[in-house]
C-alpha cells in the first residue's frame, strides 16, 4: 500500500520541499498552497496524513485542523509552525493533532514525526517487509535459544541452508508450508512466528 501525505502550506516553497523530502521517503505527497482546497481534495481523494502550516492567510491552520476533523477523525494530522505558541499547541492538541513541529522542520524531525503519526494508525511504508523482518528475527532468536545452526535447522526441517538464511534475513517470503515446518522444528506454535503469544 502506498502511504499517501498531503502537505499544506501557503509558501510554495516550503510545500515543494516537503513534498520532495517526503517523495524521497518513499511517500507519494501532493502539496496545496491554498487552504480552501483541502476539504475538497480530502473527499476526492485518499489520504494517510496531513501535514499543516499553522499560519495561512486564506485560513488558520486551526480551522482547518477543525475542518478536517469534523470529516474525517481518523486522518493523522502534524501542525507545523515558524511561531509555536502555547494557545496553537493546545488548540492543535484539542483537535487531535498527531504531532506538532517547529518550522523550519529539520529533515530528521519532520521524518521521524510523520513515521511515529503513522505507526499510532497502524501504517507503515512496507508493512509486508516488517512482517518478513519480524518472522525472521523470531526464527533466529528461537534457533539460537535452543544452540542450532542453520545446518541443524536445515536437516530438521527438509529446507535448505539458503533458503532459511533468506527467511531469517527477511530477503525472501517463506510459504505456510515452510513456516510450518521450522516453527515445528523449534517447537514453537505457528502465531509465535507472527508475534502472537
Amino acid at each position: 500500500m502506498q502511504i499517501r501525505i498531503l502537505v499544506v502550506d501557503d509558501e510554495k516553497e516550503t510545500g515543494d520541499y516537503l513534498q520532495l523530502l517526503l517523495t524521497k521517503a518513499g511517500y507519494e505527497v501532493v502539496a496545496l498552497t491554498d487552504p480552501t482546497q483541502v476539504m475538497d481534495r480530502l473527499r476526492a481523494e485518499d489520504f494517510h496524513l496531513v501535514i499543516l502550516d499553522m499560519m495561512m492567510p486564506q485560513m488558520s491552520g486551526t480551522e482547518l485542523l477543525e475542518k478536517i476533523r469534523g470529516y474525517d477523525s481518523d486522518i493523522a494530522v502534524i501542525v507545523a509552525t515558524a511561531h509555536p505558541a502555547v494557545e496553537t499547541a493546545v488548540a492543535s492538541l484539542k483537535a487531535q493533532a498527531s504531532d506538532y513541529v517547529k518550522k523550519p522542520v529539520e529533515p530528521e524531525e519532520l521524518l521521524a514525526a510523520v513515521e511515529s503519526a503513522l505507526a499510532k494508525k497502524g501504517l507503515s511504508k512496507d508493512p509486508e517487509a516488517e512482517l518478513h523482518r519480524a518472522i525472521g528475527r523470531t526464527i533466529r532468536e528461537a534457533r539460537k535459544s535452543q544452540e542450532l545452526t542453520l545446518k541443524q535447522l536445515a536437516r530438521r526441517t527438509g529446507l535448505s541452508v539458503s533458503l532459511l538464511s533468506q527467511i531469517e534475513r527477511a530477503e525472501s517470503s517463506a510459504s505456510i508450508s515452510s513456516l510450518y515446518k521450522i516453527a515445528s522444528a523449534l517447537r514453537l506454535r505457528m502465531a509465535e512466528l507472527f508475534g502472537g503469544a
